[in-house]
């Protein structure tokens, strides 16, 4: 799996703080034994930098890494739903037949891969946000789609605004079948 650099780690955790309030982002923390005090913090930003050195990165296995990742994939399947994650599966799978042996992109499949990483990256936005989609897919690709991935930069407000309302057109007509 890619690692989240430290400012989107802050997003990340700014994120989840906006959705659950900072203070219950904290206790969900100390819940899940991811953090020993009980004190409370003054921003997202200092709760962030405390977990992403405790986390290395996410790069270590220890119990704040496994609370950041329940917390945030329960915050990102509440908003996209059981059909949404059918349909965001389908195209991870499509991702998938991109790279070959040790996760490299496949010769020749590069624009394919772009394609389908915008397309998920639509479905994705369309639930949770552009912003929020682009992290997701970070802490979901392997080294090499994140690099992809931060090549591609983001999609123009409009454009942004365009996809996620073809996206949602595309849900409420299989919604309606």
């Amino acid at each position: 799996m890619a690692h989240l650099t430290q400012e989107e780690f802050g997003r990340a955790i700014g994120f989840l703080a906006e959705d659950l309030g900072l203070q219950r982002l904290r206790d969900r923390f100390v819940r899940l034994n991811a953090l020993v005090t009980r004190r409370r913090v003054a921003s997202a930003q200092s709760l962030a930098d405390q977990l992403y050195l405790l986390t290395a990165g996410l790069r270590r296995q220890v119990p704040a890494t496994v609370a950041f990742h329940t917390i945030w994939t329960k915050q990102v399947s509440d908003k996209v739903g059981e059909e949404g994650e059918k349909a965001l599966e389908e195209l991870a799978e499509r991702i998938n037949q991109c790279l070959g042996e040790h996760d490299r992109i496949l010769d020749g499949k590069e624009a394919d891969l772009e394609q389908c990483l915008r397309e998920y990256e639509q479905r994705l936005a369309g639930a949770i946000g552009s912003e929020r989609a682009r992290v997701d897919m970070l802490l979901k690709a392997v080294p090499a789609v994140s690099t992809k991935l931060r090549s591609m930069g983001t999609a123009t407000p409009a454009e942004k605004q365009e996809d996620a309302t073809a996206v949602v057109k595309q849900q409420t007509d299989a919604e309606t079948r």
